[in-house]
C-alpha cells in the first residue's frame, strides 16, 4: 500500500504524554509521525465514538501532538482518556502555511490556535524568519502556548485578552494593527482562531496591503476530498485539500467567509 493510501486509514496509538492546558484544553503527545507541517490537520478517531478533524500542534518526525478544546460529544469523551490509552490517527491532510527565508512574519492565534501557531512559528525561525506572535483570549485563564512560544529564539510574543487581564486589552487583531500602525512592517500574515478573527485579521490584510494565510476550519469527514463535506460557497473548493490553510485573495471570493458554516447534513448555521 502506498503512502498516500495508508494516510486515509486510521492506525492507532498509545497516549504517551497527557497536559492540562487550561480547564477545558488538553495537549496529547503520541510517539509516531505524521510527517505533518504547520498547518495541516490530523483526522482524530475515538474508536465506538467518532472521529473529527484536529490541527497539529507539532510534528518533529519522532512525535506529534494535538491541542483540543472539548466541546463537542467526541472531544468531551477524548479529554476522559487516559495515558496509555488508544486513539487512532490518519492523515497529515490539507495545505499548509509557507514562507520564505529569512521573511519578518506575524503570526495572530485566537484560543487553541495558539497550538498550530506555535509549530508555524517552531519551523519559521529554522529559517531564519523573524516571527512576532500575536496571541489572543477572553481572559488570562484561556491563553495557550505562552511559556512554549517565549522559548523559541527569534519570537515576539504579544499577548491581548479581551477583558484587559494580561497583556493588551482588546483583541490581537487591534494589537497588531497598532503596531503596523507604529511602523512594523511584516511580509506576511498567518492566522488560525474563531472565523470572526479571520476575517478581522482579512481585511487588516487588505487595508494593510500585506498578503495573510488563514486557516478555514469546516465539518469535515473524509480528510482527502471524496465526500464533500466541507466545500465552501460560490467557489466549490474542498477545504480539506485546498485548505485548511487559504491564501487572503482566496478567501475574499467565499462568500460564506465569517457569515455562515454547514453542519454533517449541509444545513447552513450563522457564525
Amino acid at each position: 500500500m502506498n503512502t498516500q493510501s495508508q494516510s486515509r486509514l486510521p492506525t492507532t496509538h498509545r497516549i504517551v504524554d497527557i497536559k492540562q492546558e487550561t480547564d477545558h484544553v488538553q495537549t496529547f503527545t503520541f510517539n509516531t509521525s505524521l510527517g505533518a507541517k504547520p498547518g495541516q490537520f490530523a483526522m482524530v478517531w475515538l474508536p465506538g465514538v467518532d472521529e473529527v478533524p484536529m490541527s497539529i500542534a507539532y510534528d518533529d518526525g519522532k512525535q506529534i501532538r494535538i491541542t483540543f478544546f472539548a466541546v463537542g460529544d467526541m472531544t468531551k469523551k477524548l479529554a476522559k482518556s487516559a495515558v496509555g490509552d488508544l486513539v487512532g490517527l490518519r492523515g497529515a491532510f490539507g495545505s499548509n502555511y509557507e514562507w520564505e527565508k529569512g521573511q519578518k512574519l506575524a503570526l495572530l492565534a485566537g484560543g487553541y490556535g495558539a497550538a498550530p501557531m506555535y509549530f508555524a512559528a517552531h519551523e519559521a525561525i529554522k529559517d531564519g524568519c523573524d516571527v512576532h506572535v500575536f496571541v489572543g483570549a477572553r481572559s488570562k485563564e484561556h491563553l495557550l502556548y505562552l511559556d512554549e512560544l517565549s522559548s523559541l529564539k527569534n519570537v515576539t510574543l504579544h499577548v491581548a485578552t479581551d477583558d484587559g487581564s494580561q497583556g493588551f486589552k482588546g483583541f490581537n487583531v487591534q494589537d497588531i494593527n497598532k503596531v503596523i500602525k507604529g511602523g512594523e512592517k511584516f511580509d506576511q500574515l498567518f492566522a488560525c482562531g474563531p472565523e470572526r478573527m479571520l476575517v478581522a485579521v482579512s481585511q487588516l490584510s487588505c487595508d494593510h496591503q500585506v498578503p495573510s494565510q488563514l486557516s478555514l476550519e469546516r465539518y469535515m469527514k473524509c480528510g482527502y476530498g471524496l465526500c464533500g463535506n466541507c466545500v465552501v460557497d460560490p467557489l466549490g473548493i474542498r477545504l480539506c485539500i485546498d485548505g485548511p490553510v487559504v491564501h487572503n485573495d482566496v478567501c475574499v471570493k467565499i462568500t460564506e467567509f465569517g457569515k455562515y458554516h454547514r453542519d454533517g447534513v449541509g444545513r447552513k448555521i450563522a457564525f
